[in-house]
């Protein structure tokens, strides 16, 4: 799928206008090759339990009941799921 959007670049003159902002910013710090090196990546943490992502198809009206309780609909049907396991067996 490609994007109708056109990608304007800057010409030099406001490329050097925009790096002569930055330059004369005093919060701005640009890290050399060492320190970049030594960055770490931050982010969420590795789950104990991942989740596991995958296609299945469900009932129309079996989504709609579970989106119908709005946000957290996927984490209430993985509960009811959970919870259909605890009685049952596979």
């Amino acid at each position: 799928m490609s994007s109708k959007r056109k990608l304007i670049m800057p010409t030099e003159a406001e490329d050097a206008a925009i790096n002569a902002g930055i330059a004369a910013d005093p919060d701005t710090y640009e890290l050399n090759k060492a320190e970049f090196k030594q960055l770490k990546r931050v982010g969420r943490p590795p789950s104990v339990s991942p989740k596991v992502s995958l296609t299945v198809r469900y009932d129309a009206d079996i989504i709609e009941a579970f989106k119908a309780g709005g946000d957290g609909w996927q984490t209430r049907m993985n509960h009811a799921l959970r919870d259909w396991l605890r009685t049952h067996r596979v």
